[in-house]
């Protein structure tokens, strides 16, 4: 497939106020395209637009929750730049602190779903008519956590890993109208979303130490992510992961992953800190929320790599 030209095409980011959203915004615009910046904090993709500034920039403040806030910011998008071509399905939250399935609050649990999972879904419906017209593409963020064990951090790896299933589909239903979708599958990202859940937290960063080798485990920054999401773009990939390191893991996921859950069943210092994560969240058992992509650390694999 030829190289898809960014020059002059409009392309929507969700989560756009921080991050990855953030640093791929001010790529995109760099590479001549009208840019979307969409997030729920308005003062963040306010302060965004006039940094980037000129008249191919739009903001607004959306919640991926609201159907209809999406519905209303694809309409505002074609009304000012007269098309959609990329829709950049990114906004994502992460619990403020890990835990297990038994000790998570439920309204997080279900919180994160409607978010990362949900949110995505709704995004892309709403823009998915655009993006036909225009023969363009849909790019959602899942994360390394969508092959590797989402132990104490449950409801985003199993967000993520159903985002990739997801865009999977869509890549293949696009075909039909000469359009096109891919996955990015960011590793540890040194952005605000790193909070206590990612690696803040001593008994985490212990946990994330034994479960995985070094050189899979270092951060990286936002604007490197953002590169890759350029060229990945540009290239209509099915799939980008960055760093590039983990690519062998997603691969050799059908052979790694029993290895990796059956060992990380018998290592004994691994199974002391998850006891110590349990009874720590059992401890402090009163709701505290999510950590936001566009406000807080977020490391799109965590105790086990995103």
């Amino acid at each position: 497939m030829p190289r898809y030209v960014l020059r002059n095409k409009t392309v929507l980011i969700t989560g756009a106020a921080g991050g990855i959203g953030a640093a791929s915004a001010r790529a995109l615009h760099a590479r001549g395209a009208n840019t979307v910046l969409v997030g729920r904090n308005a003062d963040s993709v306010a302060t965004l637009a006039r940094e980037i500034g000129g008249e191919r920039v739009l903001h607004m403040s959306v919640d991926v929750t609201d159907r209809e806030a999406l519905d209303d910011a694809v309409a505002r998008t074609v009304e000012r730049f007269g098309a959609l071509d990329i829709v950049f399905a990114n906004a994502g939250i992460a619990p403020d602190r890990v835990a297990t399935i038994a000790t998570i609050d439920p309204e997080v649990f279900e919180r994160i779903v409607e978010v990362d999972l949900l949110g995505v879904w709704r995004t892309v419906r709403a823009a998915l008519p655009q993006i036909i017209a225009a023969r363009g593409h849909v790019l959602v963020t899942s994360s390394t956590y969508a092959f590797i064990n989402g132990v104490v951090n449950a409801p985003y790896a199993a967000s993520k890993a159903a985002v990739e299933q997801f865009a999977r589909a869509l890549r293949v239903e696009l075909r039909l109208h000469d359009a096109t979708a891919g996955v990015l599958y960011p590793g540890w990202v040194d952005t605000k979303m790193i909070c206590s859940a990612f690696g803040g937290d001593d008994i985490v960063t212990r946990m994330r130490e034994v479960a995985f080798p070094t050189p899979l485990a270092g951060a990286i920054p936002a604007h490197a992510v953002a590169r890759r999401v350029v060229t990945g773009i540009e290239r209509r990939s099915a799939r980008i992961t960055v760093p590039r390191r983990w690519q062998p893991i997603s691969a050799l996921r059908g052979i790694i992953n029993p290895l990796t859950d059956a060992r990380l069943r018998r290592d004994r210092l691994f199974l002391a800190l998850l006891r110590e994560c349990e009874n720590t969240a059992t401890r402090n058992s009163a709701p505290r929320g999510v950590c936001d992509s566009r406000s807080r650390p977020h490391r799109d694999g965590q105790v086990g790599p995103s």
